[in-house]
């Protein structure tokens, strides 16, 4: 897999130089490259409890990006998933530790454990103060005896960094922290795991499914379980770690796990705030990256029971780019639109070969949209089939309250229909197309002149015409012959949509910016759409 990289050796030394360079001053690193890798603040003087933290590598923005003023004092960089060494946890403790002393804050893996585990005590032969909380918030693994530690950790961050940055000595930041250790719960949930650098993804994940309670280097989680949206990923989630909380006022951490795209994540979020299980969740922090694992496509939630001091803590605001900040949840708010508007809603009544005709040119768009969707990749982002059949559904559910019996009105209901079910400019140009047929049909004109007019209002706006690749290529010389038969309007729009084949530049649309060789010996999604509706009309008529 191709990653925008110079290098596995040059992999973690290169990012860290790319976030100080980036960090306007506010961090620097100590010399010890490649073995010793420690970011520092650069306003530190050493008079308070100084917080370290760190890890392998892999889990950004944990943990460096969360060095700086109310949270970390130093963090410590491994190799990728590789515990850093004695020496480096070593050199950070020397270096921004004095007499208040310093808190180590260890995720519980072995490796980290034992590293900072000495280096502590070889720092304690200096006569330094160093005390060390070991974060187990993974409650994945019910009867593991050694729980794994995973995003709860920047629970501690921030908590122990609010109280060391307002002067408290390192017992009570060490027992704050502690205490959340004790009181926190996470589980993680992904539909894929993660690339490591160099090396070829591991296809454990089957199609379908999802991995619950998986660690954060790619380790396997307990179960794999069918994927059914996200709605039930949550409430899958929700329901391991509810127990652990008992009904206590909550603060969630909604974490991406990597590749998961802030779409998702908001849709998350949303699952989240709206499932009744989560109504004791009164606070969220994302969603957000926070601690990931490489490019994995999952998220985990963490849950920690909130007190004044918590909530205090939580919600100072930090000046780090990585940091979302806590915010309380509300219930939405939802305002009515402005005056004018409101749709009109129309009068309906009803007319059965009116509808069936509708019924069967939805059915026709819906019935093509993976071919539709397809083609689009050719030369677009590939959903034009989604985006016809998401409104002919629309359009299908909408029958009831249409005025099926009034064309005129009917070209109008459905143009307004169109323009908010049917994303994308396809809903605005076809929108327009049925207004300005509708009008045309008030002025008296017959259906098939009517639909010309709208046709020519269309290309008037959007400023596309026969030759230009688009639906237009079918549609206008299907319109033009529909006075002869739906046959003859089948058959024009067959060969304006084969035509658009071998147009190598589109002058409209999405298409008109790939290049000629994406074009050549395809359809225009667009005008194939047409074709399709007119051939399929032509043989239901015919039936």
């Amino acid at each position: 897999m191709a990653q925008f990289i110079n290098g596995k050796d040059r992999l973690v030394t290169d990012a860290i130089d790319g976030l100080l360079a980036t960090s306007g001053g506010r961090l620097h690193r100590l010399d010890g490259y490649p073995h010793i890798k420690v970011v520092c603040r650069t306003d530190w003087d050493k008079s308070k409890v100084a917080l370290i933290s760190g890890g392998g590598s892999g889990h950004e923005p944990a943990h460096a990006g969360f060095v700086g003023e109310g949270m970390l004092t130093a963090a410590v960089c491994g190799e990728v998933f590789a515990s850093p060494s004695v020496d480096a946890v070593l050199a950070g403790i020397l270096a921004v530790t004095g007499e208040a002393g310093c808190l180590l804050i260890v995720k519980n893996y072995t490796g980290d454990r034992l590293n900072f585990g000495l280096a502590a005590e070889r720092a304690r032969a200096y006569g330094l103060k160093v005390a060390m909380v070991i974060v187990d918030d993974d409650i994945a693994l019910p009867d593991l005896p050694q729980a794994r530690g995973v995003a709860g950790t920047l629970f501690v961050h921030k908590i122990a960094g609010h109280l060391a940055e307002d002067g408290a000595d390192l017992e009570t930041v060490a027992k704050a922290a502690e205490d959340a250790v004790r009181d926190m719960a996470s589980i993680g949930k992904s539909l894929d795991t993660c690339t490591l650098p160099g090396s070829t993804k591991e296809d454990r994940i089957a199609a379908g499914m999802a991995e619950l309670g998986l660690g954060i280097h790619g380790e396997a989680g307990v179960q794999q379980v069918a994927f059914d949206g996200a709605i039930s990923a949550m409430d899958m989630v929700l329901d391991k770690l509810l127990p652990h909380v008992k009904g206590q006022e909550c603060v969630a951490l909604l974490n991406n796990l990597g590749s998961t795209t802030p779409l998702e994540m908001a849709v998350l979020a949303h699952a989240l705030t709206s499932s009744d299980k989560a109504k004791n969740v009164t606070a969220m922090i994302g969603p957000a990256p926070l601690m990931t694992s490489l490019d994995m496509h999952g998220f985990s939630v963490s849950l920690l029971p909130l007190t004044a001091d918590r909530t205090a803590a939580l919600g100072r605001n930090v000046p780090l780019p990585d940091w979302p900040g806590m915010t309380m949840l509300s219930p939405v708010t939802v305002k009515p639109l402005p005056d004018g508007l409101s749709p009109i809603q129309p009068i309906p009544s009803d007319s059965p070969a009116t509808r069936a005709l509708i019924e069967t040119c939805c059915d026709l768009l819906i019935a093509a949209e993976a071919d539709l969707n397809g083609l689009d990749a050719k030369s677009g982002d590939g959903d034009t089939g989604s985006t016809l059949a998401t409104a002919a559904r629309a359009l299908k559910g909408s029958m009831d309250r249409m005025p099926l019996a009034d064309l005129t009105q009917l070209f109008r209901a459905v143009g307004n229909e169109l323009s908010q079910t049917m994303g994308g400019s396809s809903g605005v140009i076809l929108a327009i197309f049925f207004g300005a047929t509708g009008d045309a049909c008030a002025n008296g004109k017959p259906t098939a002149e009517a639909l010309q007019t709208g046709l020519q209002r269309i290309s008037e706006v959007g400023g596309a015409g026969l030759g230009d690749r688009t639906m237009i290529d079918a549609l206008q010389p299907a319109l033009q012959a529909l006075s002869d038969g739906v046959g003859a309007a089948a058959q024009a729009a067959r060969t304006g949509a084969d035509g658009t084949a071998a147009m190598g530049q589109a002058k409209a649309g999405r298409a008109s910016y790939v290049p000629e060789e994406n074009l050549i010996g395809h359809n225009d999604p667009g005008a194939e759409a047409v074709a399709r509706l007119f051939e399929g009309l032509a043989v239901a008529l015919k039936g």
